[in-house]
């Protein structure tokens, strides 16, 4: 096999206008998935009645499916429930006017949202309980104690693991074109669609993910960095 160096810089360029597609998915998808988390991570946390157990169940069920049955269970279900709803109230809208990338987006969102809530539950048990218990013994209520002591500290510890996260969401989102949205991946199928230079076409998408994942690896070193202040038990 001859390998198409010239084809593979080709490809590259014309990957390039799939990236912020690829890029917007993980980083709402993070977000979102991370927002979430944290809420449920603090209802298992504090052991919360009912709200804590179901919180532990929906963290069980996503992660214990794949998150292509998400996607697709959305993908088929959502629209239907939507035409459901949209023709019982007459409305003549229609799930064919939502687009593609948003039920990419809400159903990485479901998946983060478990894996996130992990990354930061890990965070809050590596925080001593006896960090709550003396800010509340100085008068803090227990938001401010959270904003102030055990959030940081729980952030501080759980650099690593949010940045494996991220990086995970960013490789996850490949799979967005199952729904037909054009990122990295899709568009190499697009541009090798051509000349079937299939293998120079995905190696090229391999390189730009690899690129990426190289500078959220930087970026979650050097936020480990400016944190690490915190395990030492210091709070800003």
């Amino acid at each position: 096999m001859n390998l198409d160096l010239a084809f593979i810089a080709e490809a590259l360029l014309k990957l390039l206008p799939a990236v912020p597609t690829t890029l917007l998915l993980t980083a709402v998808s993070a977000f979102c998935g991370l927002a979430a988390g944290s809420v449920l991570a603090l209802l298992r946390f504090f052991s919360v009645p009912v709200l804590g157990r179901l919180a532990a169940g929906w963290v069980t069920v996503i992660r214990g499916t794949p998150m292509l049955t998400h996607l697709l269970l959305l993908y088929v279900g959502l629209p239907l429930l939507i035409d459901s709803v949209a023709g019982q109230l007459g409305s003549s809208w229609t799930s064919a006017r939502i687009p593609m990338i948003a039920f990419a987006m809400l159903s990485f969102s479901i998946t983060a949202s478990a894996y996130g809530s992990e990354v930061i539950r890990s965070g809050l048990l590596a925080v001593s309980r006896g960090q709550m218990e003396a800010a509340l013994s100085v008068g803090m209520t227990v938001p401010q104690a959270l904003r102030r002591i055990v959030f940081p500290q729980a952030l501080a510890a759980s650099v690593p693991n949010l940045t494996n996260f991220v990086i995970g969401m960013l490789h996850a989102s490949t799979l967005a074109f199952v729904v037909s949205v054009v990122d990295i991946n899709a568009q190499a199928e697009i541009v090798a669609s051509t000349n079937w230079k299939y293998f120079e076409a995905f190696l090229a998408a391999a390189v730009l993910f690899w690129a990426m994942t190289l500078v959220l690896e930087r970026i979650g070193a050097v936020l480990e960095k400016r944190v690490s202040r915190y395990h030492r038990g210091g709070v800003a």
